[in-house]
């Protein structure tokens, strides 16, 4: 048998509801029990709201924005609804069909005010009807306030100043006032949303206004917080102060931002400044209209400024390091009707003390300078506060921004407003040209930072030297005052600065290293346009900065990349690499090394690893190690065979790497070292080198005599001919210019005499009977100096020549057939007999390196 069920006769639907899930359950409630529950829930959700007469307000219950699950909830009156409106002198009692309404529904109190007609209601406002009688719901109050075009309303916020928010910004406790006021009768323009906890204390407007004040459900606030004041005409938009009590910053919008500003209106922001605070004011964001009268403007009115109002643009700097109340305004124009554009402006202002030295004013002297610029900047910083002081820099003590850049030809008087100038630093660059290379060929350019910056209290970052020369007319050479380190990761540069030097031609990739004193570089040549960039590490650059001193030649134009002139160091490794190291050398680019070696001294040459990897895809790779007195080079192919073992080097060599066009991928970047020992001689080696002279020489003893005593018995002959050696010569390395211009086949410059074998050997016969000529004969002495200021010739980029040990007297491999500089030939007597044996030398054969004798 079924227990008996409860008898309902509320007629409210919510009731129903509780009941029918209780009678599901089969729940045993004598009747009375049921009467006493239904009465409890009618009364936790019913509401009642009594609107006086005459009191302007309307009520209106309606669907929010659902964030939950559809779900059927209900407004439950006399029927169900989904709105609900109570106007003026209507009272009405309501609930819920639902247990959580404020996810479905919110409420709008609106009153109306007409200040034309009737008498305005002065003073404190009221929140009307109060929201202990409301339900929780999301609650937005509006007060529609009209007034005389020829009078301003003025609305005073005392509970709490108020903080302009952007479009897409929320207040954090979700109280919002929107504010809005009126062109004239039927247009409105948005003035702003704000939220708590500002500077924004008072706004009036003109003609009339509308606040809303949106409260959210679980809000306990039950005042208004401001009251309304009337007075005489603005003859403006709008007016809104905002008063500063201490350090802070405030960020304000145009009206209908970020839509456009009403045409041809003006719009006054008033700001209040305590002594000793000072203010500036920055541009966030900003567009124009397209005007066809009048032009868009702000105003400033600054205390103690004789030209009040002062005006600038919206693209100009804006004032700052401004102490005292002051006033900004935005005038409009006349837009084009057919393409009106957008008027808007978002800007901030900062109010904070005056640091130590911000009425110092410092005099940075451009005046002389024509082709360099200086900027100061904001440096990157981590740093986060509620509040961070703003960091300006201010030209002629008033206009003030956090970036200011000074222009060559002028003298510029700056001053800082800033808590700590280390938030500041200095970039700056200077362009050095030349014209014509008729007139600037060896000319000089010291590279020295000017003093006007060094005086300034900021860091200099980075200060560039961008060199310029014609297109292969001329090069460039620089010379430190004190000698280079590469920086690489073997040996890092921890100096307080150091020089960047990368290609300056458009559209080229080339960075040729970091480098900072106390090296071996002595000198760095390059093909083309670079930038020079000195950058600095430390606070205590300035200190240091005497040792900063670099110069730039304008040299002969040559064809390699750069070449670098080494002191080998007896105390440190010297660490050397290829440029754009991260990257790779170019496709086709050469690069040499020039380095010397003391004469008591032997060098290590060492590679950081064996192969390079590199593959190409056009021409070949190839490296050139030259000793500039052993009349030898070794030519090492980078992309087919293993890079050289370590190897001793006994006199000053080179070091060529050129590049080939390599295939996607891995690309030719080199590494290598050279140390220094004391050189050392075996007492083996002498020995046997004075045993094996001693031999020598008693063996040429011999041979002149038996010669002598056989041609005293003869006549004498002549014999083959042999030449004798064109000092006239060019031997010089292919860098250096010509010695003569004639073509091969157009001068004598290859050509041998021929003379006779006694007029060679003569002087050894002067005790011999038989008749000789006798005739004063030059002879052939070899070259002992160094292969010259330029580095080895490079082999065909096509050629596939192995790595190969070549004399000096013979060409390269895969060399042209004929040239220009080509030394000699040979000329013989029509009358004489020329013997047929070969006379060339073969090269000798790949071999690893290994130590070359002296």
């Amino acid at each position: 048998m079924h227990p008996p069920l409860c008898l309902v006769t509320n007629p409210h639907l919510s009731c129903l509801l509780q009941f029918a899930h209780i009678i599901l359950l089969g729940a045993n409630l004598r009747s009375e029990q049921c009467l006493a529950l239904t009465c409890q829930v009618h009364r936790s959700i019913s509401y009642e709201i009594d609107l006086p007469r005459g009191s302007g307000v309307t009520v209106l219950l309606k669907p929010g924005t659902q964030t939950l699950p559809v779900k059927l909830c209900y407004i439950i009156s006399k029927r169900w609804e989904t709105t609900l409106s109570i106007k003026a002198g209507e009272k009405k009692v309501f609930s819920f069909s639902c247990q959580d309404p404020h996810n479905y529904f919110v409420i709008e109190i609106q009153k109306n005010i007409d200040c034309v007609s009737g008498q305005c209601p002065f003073g404190e406002v009221h929140l009307q009807p109060s929201t202990s009688v409301l339900p929780t719901l999301n609650r937005t109050f509006i007060w529609d306030i009209k007034a005389n075009k020829n009078v301003s309303l003025e609305l005073q916020f005392s509970l709490s100043r108020l903080r302009q928010i952007g479009p897409t910004e929320s207040c954090p406790d979700g109280v919002t006032h929107r504010i809005s006021g009126r062109v004239d009768a039927s247009t409105m323009v948005k003035i702003g949303t704000f939220c708590g906890n500002g500077t924004v204390s008072r706004i009036k407007m003109q003609e009339g206004v509308s606040l809303a004040l949106d409260l959210p459900w679980f809000h306990s606030r039950n005042v208004s917080g401001f009251s309304i004041a009337n007075r005489l005409s603005i003859k403006r938009l709008c007016i809104i102060e905002s008063v500063f009590e201490g350090e802070g910053s405030a960020t304000l919008m145009s009206a209908n931002y970020p839509d456009g500003f009403p045409e041809d209106e003006l719009m006054t922001w008033q700001f209040v400044i305590p002594a000793p605070l000072r203010a500036s004011v920055s541009f966030l964001q900003f567009s124009v209209s397209n005007c066809v009268k009048k032009e868009e403007r702000v105003e400033y009115y600054i205390p103690g400024s004789t030209t009040n109002p002062e005006v600038f643009k919206l693209e100009d700097q804006q004032p700052g390091n401004m102490a005292g109340n002051f006033n900004l305004s935005l005038q409009g124009c006349d837009q084009d009707a057919q393409n009106p554009g957008i008027l808007r402006l978002q800007f901030q202002v900062s109010v904070q003390h005056p640091q130590n030295g911000s009425n110092k004013t410092y005099v940075v002297d451009l005046s002389k300078e024509r082709t360099m610029s200086l900027s100061i900047e904001p440096r990157p910083s981590k740093l986060k506060r509620e509040f961070v002081p703003g960091c300006f820099v201010c030209l002629n003590s008033r206009t003030c921004s956090t970036n200011l850049t000074l222009t060559a030809g002028s003298k510029h008087s700056i001053s800082f407003l800033c808590d700590d100038l280390t938030r500041l630093w200095i970039n700056a660059e200077k362009t050095i040209s030349c014209l014509d290379h008729r007139y600037c060929h060896r000319t000089r350019h010291s590279l020295q930072l000017p003093q006007s910056i060094l005086q300034l209290p900021l860091q200099l970052h980075d200060f560039t030297w961008k060199l310029l020369v014609p297109k292969d007319r001329l090069s460039l050479a620089l010379v430190p005052a004190q000698k280079l380190q590469q920086h690489t990761h073997e040996r890092v540069c921890n100096t307080s600065f150091s020089y960047l030097v990368a290609s300056a031609v458009p559209g080229q990739d080339l960075y040729f290293g970091s480098f900072c004193s106390g090296g071996s570089i002595e000198q760095i040549q390059v093909k083309e346009n670079i930038s020079v960039t000195l950058r600095t590490f430390a606070p205590n650059f300035q200190q240091e900065s005497s040792k900063q001193d670099l110069t730039v030649s304008f040299i002969p134009h040559f064809k390699e990349e750069s070449v670098f002139t080494v002191t080998s160091d007896t105390k440190n490794k010297v660490y050397l690499r290829t440029p754009n190291w991260d990257r790779g050398l170019p496709s086709l680019a050469s690069v040499s090394w020039n380095i010397s070696v003391p004469r008591n001294q032997v060098a290590c040459l060492t590679f950081l690893k064996e192969r390079t990897g590199v593959v190409c895809q056009t021409g070949r790779a190839f490296m050139i190690i030259q000793e500039q007195r052993a009349h030898a080079e070794e030519i090492f192919s980078l992309e087919e065979e293993v890079l050289p073992k370590p190897s001793f080097r006994y006199h000053s060599f080179w070091v060529n790497i050129s590049n080939c066009s390599p295939m996607s991928g891995k690309q030719l970047d080199l590494l290598f070292w050279v140390s220094l020992s004391p050189r050392t001689t075996d007492l083996t080696v002498i020995v046997l080198a004075v045993v094996g002279g001693g031999a020598l020489l008693l063996f040429a003893l011999g041979f002149i005599i038996c010669f002598v005593k056989k041609n005293k018995k003869k006549k004498i002959t002549k014999g083959p001919a042999v030449g004798i050696y064109n000092g006239n010569v060019n031997t010089q390395m292919p860098m250096q210019p010509k010695k003569f211009q004639k073509r091969r086949k157009d001068n004598d410059s290859h050509v041998y005499a021929v003379i006779d074998d006694t007029m060679v050997y003569g002087h050894l016969l002067q005790d011999a009977s038989g008749p000789f000529l006798q005739a004063e004969v030059d002879t052939y002495r070899p070259f002992q100096g160094p292969t010259g200021d330029f580095p080895p010739s490079l082999p065909p980029t096509n050629s596939r020549a192995p790595t190969v040990k070549l004399a000096t007297d013979e060409p390269p491999p895969g060399s042209p057939p004929e040239s220009d500089s080509e030394p000699y030939t040979f000329s013989h007597p029509k009358d004489g007999k020329v013997s047929n044996g070969s006379t060339d030398s073969p090269l000798l054969d790949a071999h690893k390196p290994t130590e070359p004798g002296e």
